[in-house]
């Protein structure tokens, strides 16, 4: 019972960790970032298990280069919400930090925009994860 308690736990973790990667921007257009994104990817949990997970994303400007995100993401086990803070850092790249309090899970992520879609990776908790997310 009590490793069962362990490896939700853990799959919550990785969970939140992909829920922040889902949670950055993309688009070359700082302007045109804020908004709805969902998208697809996986996970890599604290103990090495791999899950797929399906995120979706709300980012709103913030102050200068700034915008803040808001996500929520699941996998057959577990659902996930975080929140983000990023950066644009270049032209079509942007770098942050998310956090979920439910678990407290924090860690980095950074997004590169490619046309309407982006890639994002995430990493903190003792897992990782990447997701691939398109406008809604």
């Amino acid at each position: 019972m009590r490793k069962a308690s362990i490896t939700r736990t853990n799959a919550l973790k990785g969970l939140a960790v992909a829920l922040a990667l889902v949670a950055t921007p993309s688009l070359a257009v700082a302007a045109d970032i804020a908004g709805s994104w969902t998208g697809t990817g996986s996970i890599m949990m604290p103990s090495g298990a791999r899950e797929n997970a399906r995120c979706n994303v709300s980012y709103s400007k913030a102050a200068g280069a700034g915008y803040t995100a808001f996500a929520t993401c699941a996998t057959k086990s577990a659902r996930v919400t975080q929140s983000a803070k990023l950066r644009r850092v270049g032209g079509n790249a942007y770098e942050g930090s998310f956090h979920n309090s439910e678990y407290n899970v924090s860690g980095s992520m950074s997004v590169t925009v490619s046309g309407a879609s982006q890639s994002v990776y995430l990493s903190g908790g003792g897992g990782e994860a990447q997701f691939r997310l398109s406008r809604r």
